[in-house]
C-alpha cells in the first residue's frame, strides 16, 4: 500500500481507556495514516493520551468532529455508545474505524450499515480474527481445495473475569449487550468468514453465576446447507486458567485453532498421493499463506509438514455419502511464534484492520470487515440473546442494504 500520492488519513479517537492506548501503539507509523486528535470526558485521561501521541485532547466526539484534520473517528468506548457515534461521524462526512459490536441491537446496527453506505463513507469493525494469519491461511487452503469447505464449527472460550468486578460495565446488558454481542460477535463474525454463509437460526442457553451475572452462554448456529456451528463463551477464569479453542470439521480433515488471539493451528487430513504433495510443498508458501496486508511478521512463523504414506488402508472410505481412496495422513502445524507472540500478533491484527481502513478509503473498495458484516455479526448475537432469554430458537434475521441510496 503506497502513501506517496496521498496525505495521510488523520484519525481521531474518542474514548481514551486503555484499549484506546493499546490501538494507537498498534497503529503508530502506519503508512498513510496519521493520528490528529483525542477526545474523552475526562480531560486527565484525554491529556495522557494525548501527549503520549503528541496530538491535542479534546472532551468530546463533537470537538473531534469540528476539526478539519479529522478525516476519519476511531471509536473505543464502551458498547451502548458506538450506534450514535458512528452514525454522527458518518452523517459528518467522515469515516469509521469502530470497536466491536457495531450496535447492541440488529436496528441500530442496520441504522449505522446503511447509513455507511448512504455517505459512501468506509467503515471497518475492529473484528480482529478476521485479520489473523492463521485464519486467513484456513480460507486459503478451503479455497484451493486442500481443505473441504468446513461441515462444522466450533468455539469453545474459557474466559477470564479477573479484571470484571461486580460493577464492571461488562455484565450489565444495558451498556454491554450481554456476552453474545459484547464478546460473542467475534466468533459469529469469524464463522461467518469461515463457512462462507450467513446463519439462519440458533438456540441458546444462559446460566447465571449464583447470586450474580450470566456467566456461561452458549449457542447453536445453523447454516445453510446442515452446516451447525456451536459457540460456548464462559467468564470464569484466572488469567493463567484461560483457554480457547476454535474447531473446523472438513469430512476427512480437521482444524484446531487455539486462542481467541489464535497463534496455534493444527490440521490433521487424509488424503490421497497428489494432495500428499501438494501438503509436502505447503512450508515453501508460507509467506503467500498468511500474508495479511498491514500485518509485519516478526520472522518466527513457522509451517510444518509430516505426511504418513500408507497410515490406512487403500480401500475407499466413505462418510455422509462422500466416498474417496485417502490412505496418506497430513499432520500440518502452522505456528505464529508460540503463546509469548500473542500481544505481538493482537496488535498486528488492529493494525491490519486499520490498514484496511486506509487502503479502502484510498481505493474505493470494501474492506474486510466492512459494516455488512458487522451488522451480520449483531443479528445473530441478538437472536441468540433472544433465544436464552425465551428459551425458544430464533431465526436469523438476513437484512439487505440494497435499497439504501
Amino acid at each position: 500500500m503506497s502513501d506517496g500520492a496521498h496525505a495521510p488519513l488523520g484519525i481521531g479517537l474518542v474514548g481514551c481507556g486503555g484499549f484506546a492506548e493499546f490501538v494507537l501503539d498498534a497503529v503508530a507509523g502506519l503508512p498513510g495514516l496519521r493520528p490528529a486528535a483525542v477526545a474523552d470526558p475526562s480531560s486527565e485521561r484525554a491529556a495522557r493520551l494525548g501527549a503520549r501521541h503528541g496530538v491535542p485532547a479534546l472532551a468530546s466526539l463533537d470537538e473531534l468532529l469540528e476539526r478539519d484534520d479529522v478525516a476519519a473517528v476511531l471509536i473505543a468506548t464502551p458498547p451502548a455508545t458506538h450506534a450514535a457515534m458512528a452514525l454522527a461521524a458518518l452523517r459528518a462526512g467522515r469515516h469509521v474505524f469502530c470497536e466491536k459490536p457495531l450496535a447492541t441491537t440488529t436496528g441500530d446496527a442496520t441504522a449505522v450499515a446503511a447509513e455507511a453506505r448512504r455517505s459512501a463513507r468506509v467503515l471497518v469493525v475492529d473484528h480482529v480474527l478476521r485479520y489473523n494469519p492463521l485464519l486467513r491461511a484456513v480460507e486459503r487452503l478451503t479455497a484451493q481445495g486442500l481443505l473441504a469447505p468446513a461441515r462444522r464449527f466450533l468455539f469453545e472460550n474459557d474466559a477470564s473475569d479477573e479484571d470484571l468486578g461486580p460493577d464492571h460495565w461488562f455484565w450489565d446488558p444495558a451498556h454491554s449487550g450481554g456476552i453474545f454481542v459484547e464478546h460473542g460477535v467475534h466468533f459469529f463474525d469469524a464463522a461467518r468468514a469461515l463457512l462462507g454463509s450467513d446463519p439462519v437460526g440458533v438456540r441458546a442457553t444462559a446460566v447465571r453465576r449464583p447470586g450474580g451475572p450470566v456467566d456461561l452462554v452458549s449457542a447453536d448456529v445453523v447454516h445453510p446447507g446442515g452446516v451447525l456451528a456451536s459457540h460456548l463463551h464462559s467468564f470464569t477464569h484466572a488469567h493463567r486458567a484461560e483457554r480457547q479453542l476454535m474447531r473446523l470439521d472438513h469430512g476427512f480433515a480437521e482444524t484446531r485453532i487455539s486462542g481467541w488471539i489464535p497463534v496455534h493451528a493444527e490440521i490433521s487430513a487424509w488424503v490421497d498421493e497428489e494432495e500428499a504433495r501438494k501438503w509436502e510443498q505447503l512450508p515453501d508458501r508460507l509467506c503467500e499463506l498468511t500474508y495479511v496486508d498491514g500485518f509485519r511478521p516478526h520472522g518466527e512463523e513457522c509451517l510444518t509438514v509430516r505426511v504418513e504414506r500408507d497410515a490406512g488402508s487403500a480401500a475407499p472410505a466413505r462418510g455422509r455419502g462422500e466416498e474417496r481412496r485417502v490412505p496418506h495422513h497430513v499432520r500440518a502445524v502452522l505456528d505464529l511464534g508460540g503463546e509469548a507472540r500473542k500481544p505481538y500478533v493482537y496488535a498486528q491484527s488492529v493494525r491490519a484492520a486499520m490498514a484496511d481502513l486506509v487502503r479502502a478509503v484510498r481505493e474505493g473498495t470494501p474492506p474486510v470487515a466492512d459494516a455488512a458484516g458487522g451488522l451480520a455479526a449483531v443479528a445473530v448475537a441478538e437472536a441468540a440473546t433472544v433465544a436464552a432469554d425465551t428459551g425458544v430458537a430464533q431465526p436469523v434475521p438476513h437484512i439487505s442494504l440494497e435499497g439504501v441510496a
